[in-house]
């Protein structure tokens, strides 16, 4: 079984390769090399090392079991800085400096087998979320990974095992907590409440409707492009500690095209402007955080509980699914890389759902009995 397009298969002996070209000099020409690793996600991340070393035009190294962590980890940040985004490189960056180095970085390649994940957080695990834990593993990982294949170090893999009883789930707005919002939205109506609904109606993401460009939308042929994000980040060598960066979206997948209904279209019109650049926010982008307490207050006003920005995406693709939407359809609208993702984490089938599934099946269970009384006779 193979994967289109990453040259990633399953081998008869039930391990995964992963093939990469590079040029090699001394025949002058282009070769395809291998990794191999026991699962498809393994596989997958040693198959990104690999491509990020051979782009950067790094030579593999002799086998050198001096090489220390810490010189490891910085050639990794360098290939990431030049390869990645920028926000990528701080994240990575800031979670290496935060959580890893300072119990790895001596540690030489004969002691990377014994690293503990748990000691890279152990002193702060109460006031970590799991998927940054997750994050801290994976970006060891990497570093790991580099090393391999730079260093000859041996390859090691850590996982994460989740403490508990397993993910929250994610809740949505039901169709009260809907109604209600809505009426809050549709009252008294401004450029910030119609981006709100816009992102009721496209299940947009909150850096994306913040750095949402007039130029991004097609008013009359109907239909939004997204081609940016924002979000706040760390920098180095500045007096300011964050800035706001406007950048590509999340993925390639991100950038795409959402087709808006005549209802959006007439609340946006009023508010085009030939002199403003950004929808919501005039001239610059919207700052995610200040965009987010708004949100905050119009729950408040509405009378509903107080729910992350992000839960309008999750009640977007839940009213697709339910209306009828194909999944497909909605995968390429939310921008993900795959439907396994939207099933899996953003379409949470209300009660109400539920219930007509089992109303339509007892519906087809009495035509059967039907159909057999009439078969048999009986009526």
């Amino acid at each position: 079984m193979s994967r289109h397009g990453e040259n990633i298969r399953k081998r008869k002996d039930g391990r995964w390769e992963g093939r990469y070209g590079i040029y090699e000099p001394r025949c002058g020409k282009k070769i395809v090399r291998s990794v191999y690793a026991r699962t498809y996600e393994e596989v997958k991340e040693k198959l990104l090392s690999a491509r990020i070393c051979a782009e950067s035009g790094l030579k593999g190294k002799m086998a050198d079991t001096n090489i220390q962590f810490h010189t490891a980890a910085q050639e990794w940040l360098n290939t990431v800085e030049k390869k990645k985004k920028y926000a990528t490189y701080i994240k990575y960056q800031s979670i290496y400096e935060k959580y890893i180095r300072e119990n790895t970085a001596a540690l030489t390649a004969s002691d990377f087998g014994d690293i503990v994940p748990a000691t890279l957080f152990r002193e702060k695990e109460r006031f970590l979320s799991d998927s940054l834990k997750r994050s801290i593993i994976c970006v060891l990982n990497q570093i790991l990974s580099y090393a391999d294949l730079q260093y000859h170090t041996g390859y090691f893999r850590y996982s994460y095992q989740k403490q508990g009883s397993g993910n929250k789930p994610v809740r949505v707005l039901n169709q009260t907590e809907q109604a209600k919002l809505l009426q809050c939205l549709y009252h008294k109506t401004d450029i910030y409440k119609t981006g709100i609904l816009l992102c009721f109606s496209t299940g947009l993401r909150l850096g994306e409707i913040c750095s949402l460009k007039w130029s991004d939308i097609d008013l009359k042929e109907k239909v939004l492009h997204v081609n940016t994000t924002v979000q706040r980040i760390a920098v180095k060598g500045k007096k300011e500690k964050t800035m706001l960066l406007e950048g590509y979206p999340k993925s390639c997948f991100s950038e795409r095209e959402i087709p808006l209904s005549e209802d959006i279209v007439r609340l946006l019109t009023p508010y085009y402007s030939t002199t403003a650049k950004y929808v919501v926010n005039q001239n610059k982008p919207m700052e995610p955080r200040t965009y987010q307490n708004k949100f905050y207050g119009y729950l408040k006003t509405a009378g509903v509980e107080k729910k992350n920005f992000h839960t309008l995406r999750h009640t977007f693709a839940t009213n697709c699914i339910n209306s009828g939407t194909d999944v497909k359809s909605l995968s390429e609208i939310l921008g993900h890389s795959d439907v396994k993702i939207t099933l899996n984490r953003y379409v949470h089938p209300t009660l109400e759902t539920k219930r007509q599934h089992m109303n339509s099946l007892a519906v087809i269970y009495g035509q059967i009995m039907g159909q057999e009384q009439k078969n048999s006779g009986i009526i």
